[in-house]
Formats: C-alpha cells, sequence, structure tokens
C-alpha cells in the first residue's frame, strides 16, 4: 500500500476560522495531516516573522474527530510554517496548503497575504505549496464550492509536482446560485490599492487613523486573475518568490556608477 502524503496545514485567519477548518476536511481525505495555524487572526502579516518575541507552539484539540494533529502557534503565517517543519513534523512534508482565506488574494493582494506568505515560506523551504483563498469576507462563507477544485488541484500538485521556486496562489469566487465554471491558469493582475486614512482622535487627545481604501484593477487583460473570478473561474497564479527584474539587469549594466 502506498504510503500517504505528510500535509502540512496552516493559515492566517486564526485555527478556529472557518476556512481552515474546510482545508483541513479535505486534505484528511488526501493524507496525514499536521495543523499548525496562528491562535488569533494574522490577515495582512506578509511574510513577517518573530524575532524580538518569545514563539509559543502548543498542541491543541479542535475536532476531536479529526484525525490530524494540531498546534497553534503565537507566531505569524511564516513563524507557523518555519516551526512546523523544523520542529513539529519529524520529516519533509510532501505538500503545505494554506487557507482557505476569507477574501481575495488576487493581483496585488498577493504581497500583503499572510495566508501566501505562508505558501512562499513553504516554497522556500523546497515544499510544493498552495495558497487558497475565497472571495468572500464573511464569517458565515460556504466554502463547500471550493472542496472539490481544492482536491483536484492538490491531487494534481501531489501527482506532477511544482517547478523549483514556485508556489500556487488560487482564488475562488464566492458562492453564488451559479456553478463554477472551471479552472483558469491565469497572470496576475496590474492593479493596486488606493488607500484612505480616517484621521480621528480618541478621548485622550491623540490623533490615530484607520486604514481604509479602493481596489483599483488597471488590466483589462482577458488572461488575469482577476478577470477569471470576474467571470466566475477558478483563478491559479504560479508565484514565485524570487523578485529579481531579470529583464532590466542588462540595462542597468549600462549605467555608470
Amino acid at each position: 500500500m502506498a504510503k500517504k502524503p505528510l500535509i502540512l496545514v496552516t493559515n492566517d485567519d486564526g485555527i478556529t476560522a472557518p476556512g481552515i477548518r474546510a482545508l483541513i476536511s479535505v486534505m484528511n481525505t488526501i493524507g496525514d495531516v499536521v495543523v499548525v495555524a496562528p491562535d488569533s487572526p494574522q490577515s495582512g502579516m506578509g511574510h513577517a516573522i518573530t524575532i524580538n518575541d518569545t514563539l509559543y507552539c502548543d498542541p491543541i484539540t479542535i475536532d476531536p474527530k479529526g484525525p490530524q494533529s494540531e498546534y497553534r502557534c503565537s507566531g505569524t503565517p511564516a513563524d507557523c510554517v518555519k516551526l512546523g517543519t523544523q520542529q513539529i513534523l519529524d520529516r519533509k512534508p510532501d505538500l503545505c496548503v494554506s487557507g482557505i482565506n476569507h477574501g481575495s488574494n488576487s493581483s496585488i493582494n498577493v504581497i500583503y497575504s499572510g495566508t501566501m506568505s505562508a505558501a512562499v515560506e513553504a516554497g522556500v523551504e523546497g515544499i510544493p505549496a498552495i495558497g487558497f483563498s475565497l472571495l468572500d469576507y464573511s464569517a458565515a462563507a460556504s466554502f463547500e464550492h471550493c472542496k472539490p477544485f481544492i482536491l483536484s488541484i492538490v491531487k494534481q500538485v501531489l501527482e506532477n509536482g511544482l517547478s523549483s521556486g514556485v508556489v500556487l496562489n488560487v482564488n475562488f469566487p464566492k458562492a453564488s446560485n451559479e456553478p463554477l465554471k472551471g479552472i483558469k491558469i491565469c497572470r496576475q493582475a496590474n492593479a493596486r490599492w488606493v488607500e484612505d486614512f480616517d484621521k480621528r482622535t480618541n478621548p485622550m487627545g491623540r490623533e490615530y487613523y484607520w486604514l481604509s481604501g479602493t481596489f483599483v484593477n488597471l488590466d483589462s487583460g482577458l488572461d488575469t486573475d482577476e478577470w477569471a473570478l470576474e467571470h466566475n473561474y477558478v483563478s491559479i497564479v504560479p508565484v514565485q518568490y524570487d523578485l529579481t527584474a531579470h529583464q532590466s539587469i542588462q540595462e542597468l549594466t549600462k549605467w555608470k556608477f
């Protein structure tokens, strides 16, 4: 009998979030699951790691019926992957999955995302990794329509592997009366956030700011993640953590420093 794959599961919304519970339920049908996730929400943390504070990582039972081992971590999503691979697991996992995030991580959101940074951290450590996100911020969001696609994508990654330095950024449209049309392999759309800082004053007279903003898609391409999601497709963007702008190297060598 073939040995089951070892799967590390994490997220940025916290270990009790409905999204990660849905992801765990799918992973339990595929392999041996170990969960290392933040003990509180860590959205928007990007690839932050804890270097000026202590880290705690304690066993916890969320679902007594679940076969997986679970640990709650006081650190960031990237911390969770580091501790999971270097302290919790006794061997390198065959896969790391992160999510399902409550909210989009398409386009520029991938830069800020703790969900995707956890996947990228696994990729840095040579582990095939996938980040899953749903375009629904509600605590009552339905993840059922995502599960068949997650199962298919994970099986394909386990069977085919991923190129070195590449992880997958997978986003799902919000559940609706219309079934998802399928999967689109995409590029990251050129979009950005236009920030708005709501300036306020606390009862002690000190000024403070509350960040909000508007997402602006500057890309009219039909091959982007934003187009796919708008048209009810699952988007998959292969992401690399090498941020070198290779096309600019030759031009910069011509400069007179």
